[in-house]
């Protein structure tokens, strides 16, 4: 396997090493002193919980790298191998900080609530340190990326550099996404990764210690108490079918959360703008690293912000220090790639980097002033799936890119793929149309993606690229495939599904999958996209379908970097569900969420000439 020279050098490629397993971090410098539970004052009293962990023989000032996290700072105590151990090994300083209303911190959470206050308060405190060089770094994945990227709206002057990863759960109504904390996609509500993630992690009430307590006793006790809830398994399998969705967690016994309210909130209620989620004309000014995979959700969300922070910087140094990484793997899991990179049901041959050392030269370069050639790379690295290589690229999307149509055909019998659907890039002209019924009692099941499974906590709900068979023996999907392909084909940038539809209900969903079909018949599922019909003209507003009538919808389905190999064929599935990832639309027109009763959809897709139904490919030569 080759890397262009420019990943070889700034991102330490794979080839760079003989051992196996993941790209170990390097071999500390210093031993980490734990400074435990140092409570911060936020702007407007309340204080937050923060580990502080010091490189012993560490002389001087010292940077800061910042880890705000909902997950319990305590769980980083005593792991050599984990992000506070690593970087204070180098001589940073290493804040993690439980987030506000979280395990031992004051205040009353709600789900990504004071975070852009709350981040900006925490980076001018530990600037402000005898201690600290007054250049303070964060890093974090998933929700601890989403905290960074909500802190740099704010703009904190002593925050020097960041490495936000999987922060997709930020992004708002920014170029009209509104994914809000990764909850909502077309409209549609993300079913298994909420109520999992609820469950296990959304509990609004800690156990704290008495008022009466001082701070000496609480440290002596502290190594003693857990603060941490104690949560049965939850039952997937039986609760995500219960309805009305609104009512699973309760239903099933969970602590009290945010659950119920975000789920009965419209994407433009004014409430969310409480929070920091990404919007257009916000500004920024800090160097940023975005890392995230093909495999995990919010895939175009990163290049989103990325091209936010370039767009909207205040400062040149800021414009010009923008990056990406993609990786070919799942939630938060690129650090840990081994040399047999195994993603679902496919292998994608050694896609490793070193990870570590790229943070520490990122960090180094900002955040101590030390010139390195990190700055050197391409602006955008992907690792580019089927041809199983890196590469270096300058911007998002891809200049060369050629955006090529791929239409939808058939004789009127798409259904499954032993129908007779085909794809291709001539323009159809007078076809029969494509029908099936979705049966909300009946869903089509989610086999794959990039759903989340540690929040999904389901047995048949894993990440990654699946064999789509069982699903594509359903007549309720419409399959539509390529001839095997003469030549490869590289499919990288962002995906949109074009559809010309109709229904029986006054709303319905319409989702869409790009898949490679290998030469023996598999079927791996490469992206997958939805949109609620109400909200198919924007968020502002719902708008219902007429009977039979015909309307063009749009369907995101993120982005990824894929190539299809000579005798591979591309396939797109349609339908209008894909559960649990998504909750069940159930036709009536009502609120969805605080519904029991449903109505069978009769759905129809279109492809003609005066409909051309296709997906939108960017292909690169």
């Amino acid at each position: 396997m080759r890397f262009p020279l420019v990943v070889s050098v700034a991102l330490g490629a794979a080839t760079a090493t003989a051992q196996s397993g993941p790209i170990a971090p390097p071999t500390p410098r210093h031993q980490a002193r734990l400074e435990r539970s140092v409570m911060v004052p936020m702007r407007d009293g309340v204080r937050l919980s923060t580990d502080l962990y010091h490189p012993v023989g560490a002389t001087g000032k010292l940077p800061v790298v910042l880890m705000r996290t909902p997950y319990n700072k305590n769980g980083y105590h005593g792991r050599p191998n984990q992000f506070p151990a690593i970087f204070a090994g180098q001589g940073y300083v290493v804040a993690v900080q439980d987030t506000r209303g979280r395990f031992e911190s004051e205040g009353r959470f709600v789900v990504q609530g004071g975070d852009q206050e709350d981040g900006y308060d925490t980076v001018e405190w530990l600037a402000a340190q005898p201690w600290s060089n007054g250049k303070v770094g964060t890093y974090g994945c998933s929700y601890g990326g989403d905290t960074q990227i909500m802190m740099a709206r704010t703009r904190p002057p002593h925050l020097a550099a960041q490495i936000p990863q999987a922060a997709g759960s930020s992004v708002g109504p920014i170029g009209g996404r509104y994914h809000n904390f990764g909850v909502y996609f077309g409209g549609a509500w993300e079913l298994a990764s909420a109520s999992g993630w609820f469950w296990g992690n959304g509990t609004r009430h800690f156990w704290r210690p008495p008022p009466h307590m001082t701070r000496e006793e609480f440290l002596q006790a502290v190594p003693y108490y857990n603060t941490d809830r104690k949560l049965p398994e939850f039952d997937m399998a039986k609760w995500i079918w219960h309805l009305p969705t609104r009512d699973i967690l309760r239903a099933a016994g969970a602590p009290p959360s945010d659950y119920e309210d975000l789920i009965a909130r419209e994407l433009t209620d004014p409430w969310w703008d409480q929070f920091g989620y990404v919007r257009d004309g916000d500004r920024f000014d800090v160097p940023a690293l975005h890392i995230n995979s093909w495999y995990d959700f919010g895939a175009q969300d990163t290049f989103t912000e990325f091209n936010a922070y370039r767009t909207g910087a205040v400062s040149p140094t800021a414009r010009d220090n923008q990056f990406v990484i993609m990786s070919p793997v799942t939630h938060c899991r690129s650090e840990s790639v081994s040399d047999r990179t195994v993603v679902g049901e496919v292998d994608f041959g050694d896609a490793r980097i070193d990870y570590w050392g790229t943070y520490l030269r990122w960090y180094d370069r900002w955040l101590r002033d030390q010139p390195n050639d990190i700055t050197s790379m391409k602006k955008v690295q992907i690792f580019v799936m089927g041809r199983n290589q890196w590469r270096g690229e300058d911007e998002w999307p891809l200049a060369r890119t050629r955006w090529t149509p791929y239409y939808l055909h058939s004789g009127g019998g798409a259904n499954s793929r032993h129908g007779d659907g085909t794809l291709s890039t001539t323009v159809p002209r007078t076809e029969p149309t494509d029908r099936f019924t979705f049966d909300p009692a009946n869903p089509v099941w989610t086999i794959g993606g990039s759903v989340c499974a540690a929040c999904a906590r389901g047995q048949r709900v894993f990440d990654g690229p699946a064999n789509q068979r069982e699903v594509e023996i359903r007549h309720d999907v419409l399959v539509y495939t390529t001839p095997p392909l003469a030549e490869g084909v590289e499919v990288t940038g962002p995906l949109k599904m074009v559809l010309f539809v109709s229904s029986s209900a006054k709303d319905t969903d319409f989702t869409a999958k790009l898949v490679d079909v290998h030469p023996d018949g598999t079927a791996y599922n490469v992206q997958e996209g939805i949109q609620r019909m109400r909200y198919r003209e924007g968020y502002h507003r719902k708008v219902w379908m007429e009977q039979d009538q015909v309307y063009r919808v749009e369907i995101d389905l993120e982005a990824t970097s894929l190539y299809f190999k000579p005798g591979h064929r591309i396939r797109v599935q349609v339908s209008s569900s894909n559960f649990p990832r998504w909750d069940r639309n159930l036709g009536t027109g009502g609120n969805n969420y605080d519904e029991t009763t449903w109505v069978t959809q009769r759905n129809t897709v279109h492809h003609s000439s005066r409909y051309p139904s296709h997906i939108l490919l960017p292909v690169i030569p």
